[in-house]
């Protein structure tokens, strides 16, 4: 009788019919081909005696299972592998054995027969995927992949449903799963029964990548939408329920798992991304599974050793009869099990995991190591080593975010164990470098994750980190992700906890004093005093209730000796952000996802909080205000405490009402010690809340300060006559300014025109104007009143119905004071010239015509510019908006925040005159004076522009491209006047192209304004000559012209051809700039790139080699954009950067630029090369280069010659092309180009970003725009 022969697992490199070299799990062959042994083969070949063999069949089998197979010795082993296994002597006995004699239990099915194995798989049928398993009546790989697919069926059932299907027939039950894995990679092939017989497993995933002949590139496991998490879900269910339902029976046969995994691995290894993303999936779930089973089985172990310990420890007639006998058998089987389970997971982990955790498809990468995580966690005995941990650490590097995320999870989950600290502490001390650079992460995902690893890293490890590497997680708390930025608010409070915990122990200050005291002084040392709200904010989620603590954050303040003078000041300034995040449940501008709706649980907590701050502040505020009140910076925050208050519970008891007088005595009084802008501002605001009529003690706070008000309005009266005969002094001059000063800053906020003001105020600028003497500070506050009385009146004119004679004032009245501002604007003094464009600004706009649609009475008070306060305004925008003069000042003198100051007053003033032109105040030619300063002026003013052109598009499409080709002509004029280089030309082409890019990308609709912007450029390139200039000197227009081309469609470029040939003499036609415009309208493409064009212009004619094709590769842009540039450029010598060595291959790298690809060594599979990760030489794993093996782009490999050759028919012809559109490597664009320099993290800006101390873009086109 002939022996039966089994394979085990072997690792065997497989000739595909690509020609390359292949790694295949091939466990099911039941002969070794010689031409597959090269020297390199891993094999493990056993030969085992059925229970019916003869004696000397064993012994023969015995001889050849001596027989020493050439084995790879440099392979480094994972598992300590013993020498190949002695066949098992307790196969049978599993098999027919009753569940009591196994700690394992077994099913009681006695049909699980060993059976011979053939030579695997089938050849995919060209045929619809119909059932394969006609001679079983049981479930199908159809009925299978919709379970799966719909999510909606119990997996148990379906996978209980199969293996009855497989114990009936083991080959019929294989051959539904093969094609059910063959289905699940989006694949309409079948393996047909005489193809699973006859064929091997490379051979029939060949046949299969032949066959694929999908139309969509999609496949399940990347099919868009909900149906790729049900799909991805359904999937690792099942291979999760599929081990578990084997564990005890099914795992062990030899047949069933080692079958599935050679396929699996087969697959993995394809060029096929489909086949290779799928399979690799559910080896890696089969993997986890099986790790399971392991632990299991060891815990099994372990026990049945103890017990058989303990019985053998007894005296011999203390012995239960036949027990030792009985335990030895059980651990005898258990350790065959975990040895069997042993050699097929170090098959999957070399198999599978080491190629395609370093995979160039991301997901996959992640897949591999998401579950090496879970491997390490359950099973710490195998996993958890250098071996193991290493791949961790390199994939630190990954360049994709999502692989990056899953290794820094996969490490939370391994910190988050006491008992594994201590094998972590090599890895620790190896990557904590990289770890700590990875807080700056281009992924805001994944920097939060990381901050959360530190924070376990700070808290379960003896020495943590030190101070100097917390202060790289410290300035977090200030970014602008609300995510990482209360990630790093954890990290913080729970150094202050610890601190707080060590202070405790020298003396008893309360916990919440201690925290208040420690969190002063990180603000302080912070440098960061005008964002205290976004340090609240960080936070507020772990450290509420300390941050909600009134009564110790006020008792520090009333106390004489609580704090030192420098640390009341940031004390009242978290307070009132605290008091201002409990009232309102908000985040900071800026960390907002759009508009909040607050669950009703969260409004319960909002109203009770508001309730304790009213409760807590009423008594308290009178208080710190007469404390505070000759500090303007501290009285200027208290002062807006009331806002968040519930101010109803003034009246809710007599007793409040006193501290309501209270409080507006020390508003009064503090108006009366102050003339800073802030303080009045906040007394304004205040008194105007007070005021509301919701309130019914309004009419108490409308006495007060009325009362106020005419006090200041008297001193003023009484100052005014010796100010206009020009006989006052300067003590006079001051008290009549400041006095103007405090009504101005209050006529914002209640109405001035019963205070008669306008023509006093009027009457002092025109007579300070002439004599010449400009005190700043009066005529200023003059200014305000003045534009203030227009404002309201015009508020009250729409509100009710004024008398004729009462409009008609009024529009004179506008009519004066726009001349009094236009005169302004020619003064030397700063503040007087730019307070009078910003009103000219607002009151214009008010009083325009769109502004008087709503009641034919209101036109009579629309006021138009006239021309010469249209050149006024024009001359200002050019002399004082679009200069550098006084930013090059602040520069020698190094005043940073006056700069910023002073470019927030420029952006204000230029958002005023847009709005002016896009709500048809000026004409939309004005705006040349704005976009011809698009590119120069991107950094300070870009988004303002671009959002002006955007808007002018709307009200004219026509009309705005012919401004923008206005513009440039104009640009180009100046430059021929004043004689400059060519390279001022390029600096007009480069505003031609950003101004291009405006347009967009429906060019149908920008048809009509993209040929009336050439028909003009054309005429005028092609103007006649005035008298004393050259013939043509505009030709060269033509090449600025030439960078709107790309926009045409063609027909349109057809007609400006024939229209340029029109206007042009016939001998310009040769002249370069023309030829350069003609060429701009041949090309086909409308999106082609200028780089190519100006290669064309100068005649490059170098060309790639075909034979050695160059991988094309994305555009690269500069990092950080042009408008966070302006937020952030002051910050960048801050004590926030970052000065740590970022290593190669770091997602926080700027690309270099890509140098000449290096041939591929020969012998590479082409699935391992193509990762975004190369395993270093070594194997020593932490002694390695800190380093990367660096990563060349890699060429597609020629088809052999037997593929290629002319003997090839036209149908494997075909197939060969459909095999080259499915390999993966053929999207050039995600080649990744070699990196040879990189840049360390202390050389860029840091990847996170503050708040703003000045308004952002949004909000000013915010309120310019709506």
């Amino acid at each position: 009788m002939t022996p039966q022969i089994l394979a085990v697992t072997m690792a065997l490199p497989l000739k595909s019919q690509s020609g390359e070299s292949k790694q295949c799990l091939d466990l099911r062959s039941n002969r070794l081909n010689p031409t597959h042994n090269n020297g390199n083969t891993v094999v493990d070949v056993r030969f085992k005696p059925t229970p019916y063999l003869s004696m000397a069949t064993t012994n023969a089998l015995d001889y050849i299972n001596s027989l020493q197979i050439p084995r790879l010795a440099a392979l480094p082993s994972l598992f300590h592998l013993k020498p190949p296994k002695r066949p098992r002597r307790k196969a049978t006995l599993r098999a027919t054995s009753s569940p009591s004699s196994s700690p394992i239990p077994t099913p009681p099915d006695t049909s699980l027969q060993q059976q011979h194995s053939r030579g695997t798989r089938k050849q995919a049928s060209p045929t619809p995927a119909t059932r394969v398993n006609q001679g079983n009546q049981g479930i199908s790989a159809e009925d299978i992949y919709d379970a799966v697919r719909s999510g909606k069926s119990a997996m148990v059932t379906v996978v209980d449903e199969w293996l009855d299907s497989y114990k009936r027939s083991r080959e019929a039950g294989l051959l539904v799963l093969i094609n059910f894995i063959v289905q699940s990679c989006g694949c309409k092939g079948v393996v047909s029964r005489e193809m699973f017989d006859s064929m091997q497993n490379a051979e029939i995933i060949g046949t299969l990548t032949k066959e694929f002949n999908e139309d969509s590139v999609n496949y399940p496991l990347c099919t868009p939408g909900p149906q790729l998490k049900r799909f991805k879900a359904g999937l690792c269910e099942f291979a999760r329920v599929l081990v578990r339902s084997c564990r005890n029976s099914l795992i062990y046969d030899e047949r069933l798992f080692p079958s599935l995994l050679a396929l699996l691995t087969g697959l993995s290894d394809s060029q096929v991304r489909a086949f290779r993303h799928t399979s690799t999936l559910l080896a890696m779930k089969l993997m986890t599974g099986l790790v399971e089973v392991a632990v299991v089985v060891s815990v099994q172990l372990q026990t049945t050793q103890r017990r058989y310990d303990m019985e053998n420890s007894k005296r011999p007639h203390d012995r239960a009869p036949g027990r030792l006998e009985e335990l030895q058998a059980t651990i005898s089987e258990l350790q065959e099990n975990r040895e069997e389970i042993s050699s097929m997971m170090n098959a999957t982990f070399r198999g599978v995991f080491v190629h395609r955790y370093r995979d160039r498809l991301p997901e996959i990468r992640a897949t591999c190591i998401e579950e090496l995580g879970m491997w390490l966690k359950m099973d710490p005995e195998d996993f958890l080593n250098d071996g193991c941990l290493k791949y961790l650490g390199w994939t630190l590097h990954d360049k994709q975010s999502p692989v990056r995320l899953q290794c820094v999870r996969a490490l939370q989950g391994l910190y988050q164990e006491k008992e594994f600290i201590g094998r972590l502490e090599l890895f620790t001390s190896r990557f904590k470098e990289r770890m700590l650079s990875m807080v700056l992460d281009k992924d805001p995902d994944v920097a939060v994750e990381v901050v959360n690893l530190l924070l376990l890293i700070q808290q379960g490890t003896e020495e943590g980190l030190r101070e100097d590497e917390c202060g790289h997680i410290y300035p977090l708390v200030y970014a602008s992700h609300r995510g990482l930025a209360s990630a790093a608010g954890g990290f913080l409070y729970n150094k202050l906890k610890g601190v707080i915990a060590s202070d405790n122990e020298e003396n008893d200050k309360s916990d919440n004093a201690a925290f208040f005291q420690i969190l002063i002084s990180f603000y302080i040392q912070s440098e960061f005093h005008e964002h205290g709200a976004y340090l609240v904010d960080s936070l507020w989620g772990v450290a509420g209730s300390e941050l909600r603590d009134w009564e110790t954050m006020t008792a520090f303040l009333l106390q004489d000796d609580g704090l030192m003078y420098e640390e009341e000041g940031p004390l009242i300034e978290l307070m009132m952000c605290a008091i201002r995040q409990a009232a309102h449940a908000t985040a900071p501008v800026g960390r907002t996802q759009g508009k909040k709706i607050l669950s009703m649980k969260d409004r319960k907590v909002q109203e009770q909080d508001r309730r304790r701050i009213t409760t807590h502040f009423i008594p308290i505020l009178p208080q710190l205000l007469a404390k505070y009140s000759a500090d303007a910076r501290k009285v200027s925050l208290l002062l807006k405490a009331p806002l968040y208050f519930d101010l109803e519970m003034y009246n809710s008891a007599p007793k409040l009402e006193k501290h309501l007088d209270l409080l507006l005595c020390e508003i009064c009084g503090i108006v009366a010690k102050h003339t800073e802008v802030t303080v009045l501002e906040a007394c304004a605001h205040l008194a105007s809340t007070l005021c509301s009529d919701r309130y019914t003690f309004s009419s108490r706070a409308h006495l007060a300060f009325s009362q106020l008000l005419d006090g200041l309005i008297e001193c003023f009266s009484t100052y005014l006559n010796d100010l206009l005969q020009g006989t006052a002094d300067d003590d006079d001059v001051y008290s009549a300014a400041t006095a103007l000063k405090r009504v101005a800053v209050f006529s914002s906020a209640r109405d001035p025109t019963g205070w008669k003001l306008f023509d006093s105020c009027l009457e002092l600028l025109k007579s300070r104007m002439e004599s010449r003497e400009l005190n700043e500070e009066l005529m200023v506050s003059a200014l305000k009143c003045a534009a203030f009385h227009l404002m309201w009146a015009k508020v009250n004119a729409v509100n009710s119905t004024p008398a004729e004679a009462d409009l008609k004032r009024l529009k004179r009245e506008v009519r004066s004071f726009c001349r009094v501002c236009q005169t302004c604007l020619s003064l030397n003094q700063t503040e007087i010239r730019d307070q009078a464009f910003e009103l000219l600004c607002d009151l214009l706009l008010l009083y325009s015509a769109s502004s008087a649609h709503s009641g034919t009475a209101l036109q009579t008070l629309v006021h138009l510019p006239s021309d010469s306060l249209r050149s006024e305004m024009a001359a200002f925008l050019l002399d004082y908006i679009f200069s550098d003069s006084e930013d090059t000042e602040l520069n020698a003198e190094g005043e940073e925040e006056m700069k910023i100051t002073v470019l927030q007053k420029k952006r204000n003033q230029l958002a005023g005159y847009c709005k002016l032109v896009i709500y048809g105040v000026l004409d939309l030619t004005a705006a040349t004076d704005i976009f011809k300063h698009y590119s120069k002026y991107f950094k300070d003013f870009g988004d303002i522009i671009k959002e002006t052109v955007s808007k002018s598009k709307l009200i004219s499409p026509v009309q705005s491209a012919k401004t923008v080709c206005l513009s440039l002509q104009q640009l180009f004029s100046e430059m021929l006047t004043e004689d400059h280089s060519r390279q001022d030309l390029g600096e007009i082409r480069e505003l031609a192209k950003r101004l291009a890019m405006s347009f967009g990308v429906d060019l149908h609709r920008v048809r009509k304004p993209l040929v009336a912007l050439h028909t003009d450029g054309i005429r005028f390139a092609f103007r006649d000559p005035q008298e004393g200039e050259e013939q043509h000197p505009n030709v060269a227009f033509m090449e600025i012209l030439s960078e709107f081309s790309f926009k045409l469609l063609q027909q349109d470029r057809t007609q400006l051809a024939e229209f340029m040939k029109s206007e042009c003499p016939s001998a310009a036609l040769s002249w370069p700039s023309v030829r350069m415009y003609q060429r701009s309208l041949d090309s086909r493409s409308s999106s082609k790139p200028r780089e190519r064009r100006q290669q064309e212009e100068e005649g490059d004619d170098a060309a790639s080699s075909h034979d050695t094709p160059v991988a094309k590769r994305k555009r690269t842009t500069a990092q950080g954009s042009m408008s966070s540039t302006v937020r952030g450029s002051w910050l960048d010598n801050s004590s926030i950067q970052s000065s740590l060595h970022t290593p190669a291959l770091t997602s926080t790298v700027q690309r270099q630029p890509v140098k000449q690809m290096a041939s591929r060594k020969p012998g590479a599979t082409e699935s391992d090369i193509g990762s975004g990760l190369t395993e270093p030489e070594s194997e020593d794993e932490f002694s390695s280069r800190s380093h990367m093996r660096k990563v060349k782009p890699i060429k597609r490999r020629q088809l052999s010659s037997s593929q290629t050759g002319p003997s090839v028919d036209q149908q494997d012809l075909n197939s060969h092309l459909t095999l080259l559109s499915l390999i993966e490597d053929d999207d050039e664009e995600r080649e990744e180009p070699e990196i040879d320099d990189y840049e360390s993290d202390s050389e860029r800006e840091s990847v996170y970003t503050l708040p703003s101390t000045r308004h952002t873009s949004a909000s000013v086109l915010d309120e310019l725009f709506e």
